[in-house]
């Protein structure tokens, strides 16, 4: 009997050459696989006990939370075999899907925790177009000024009209995230733009004038109630925390007395007394870094932060060894999952405002991990063509 040849782009061979198991960055899919495995283990800290009170399964939340994050590993492999060279013709259809996205939350979205920002699929299953636009319009700048630097004299930063061009990409998602209303994708999604114009070489004047507006833009958005009066009483809350501590301030107050029972190492996993007694609401969500600095002390909370720095550095070095369109993206990514974690983080310890973010990798939800699981896959494939 004669063997059997295997084709060399079965996936099974081509993972087994090592010349393509060299071209990933293997460091930054450490980081952000601990993440996600720590993020398992405090979600199913977060919610076993009120399952178990609710006659439930309390592993629902574990296996969902494993589940997503399986599905984001395959959408990371799959878009790592993507071509960078092609980021120029992709860019533009997934900055098109995540307008086309925001507009269909309008037509058949659901309201969820103030924020009419979801689509109800069935099944239990809900999608964040939100999430999903921080990589389109991210892709989308990138094309913009990558494009329009090849027919720039090296070393001369973008014009007017790029700059004009970038910032009307940026607010179209934006004004439709705001809408909704969803403060903390703004935020994120007017960070993750910012971060690919800095990258881009945009002039300093002008990121500042940029800063300025857009500081100006808040306090006339805020006069102008745009925001919603929940958003309005968070921001009070976290001007004075001891205001309303049984009403607004309830959330943040939880979740600062579960890190500070915590101590150096933790009262250990599952043993958290404001964990187990559910008095912190959203913590497998929002607020699930409470869990880790109740549970695991100081020194687990200062492990995940370790990991993001390490996921962080890896990011920069693979942005720093590219160029053109695929620099951009990657500085783009890098912003989006830095700031997203900072503000996630801050909030838990009182420093920023709660604006609802989702801790990247660590909280439990889908749409986060799909959208988390495409950037971190268009970076290795950033990586693997710089690297090849």
């Amino acid at each position: 009997m004669t063997g059997l040849v295997v084709p060399a782009r079965w996936p099974l061979r081509a993972m087994a050459d090592p010349r393509r198991l060299r071209s990933y960055d293997w460091v930054l899919l450490a980081a952000a696989l601990l993440l996600c495995l720590l993020g398992a283990l405090l979600v199913w800290s977060a919610t076993r006990t009120r399952l178990q009170l609710a006659d439930a399964n309390p592993q629902t939340y574990l296996a969902k939370h494993l589940l997503n994050t399986a599905l984001g590993a395959v959408l990371l492999f799959c878009a790592a075999r993507v071509d960078s060279r092609l980021l120029r013709l992709i860019g533009p259809l997934l900055y098109l899907a995540s307008i086309a996205g925001l507009l269909a939350v309008f037509a058949i979205g659901s309201t969820i925790n103030g924020a009419h920002a979801w689509i109800v699929i069935g099944g239990g299953f809900e999608i964040q177009p939100a999430e999903f636009a921080k990589l389109g319009v991210i892709a989308a700048l990138a094309v913009l000024f990558g494009q329009h630097g090849v027919h720039r004299p090296a070393g001369t930063p973008p014009g007017v009209r790029e700059l004009a061009l970038g910032l009307g990409l940026l607010a179209v998602p934006l004004g439709l995230i705001m809408l909704q209303p969803d403060l903390g994708s703004a935020l994120v999604l007017t960070a993750a733009g910012f971060g690919v114009l800095i990258a881009a070489g945009v002039r300093a004047r002008w990121l500042i004038g940029l800063l300025v507006v857009g500081v100006l833009a808040a306090a006339l958005a805020i006069r102008a109630g745009v925001l919603a009066d929940y958003q309005l009483a968070r921001f009070a809350a976290f001007t004075n925390p001891g205001r309303d501590p049984q009403g607004v301030a309830y959330n943040i107050t939880q979740a600062r007395i579960a890190i500070a029972h915590g101590g150096m190492f933790g009262q250990g996993l599952f043993q958290g007394a404001q964990t187990r007694g559910a008095f912190v609401p959203e913590q497998q969500t929002d607020f699930v870094y409470s869990v880790a600095g109740e549970e695991l002390g100081f020194a687990g909370s200062a492990l995940v932060i370790g990991l993001f720095a390490l996921l962080l550095w890896r990011g920069l070095r693979i942005a720093a060894a590219a160029a053109g369109t695929s620099r951009l993206v990657a500085a783009g990514i890098v912003c989006w999952i830095g700031f997203q974690a900072f503000q996630n983080i801050g909030m838990n310890l009182g420093l920023t405002p709660v604006t609802g973010l989702p801790l990247p990798f660590v909280s439990y939800g889908g749409s986060s991990m799909f959208a988390q699981g495409l950037a971190l896959g268009l970076l290795q494939a950033i990586h693997r063509r710089t690297a090849g």
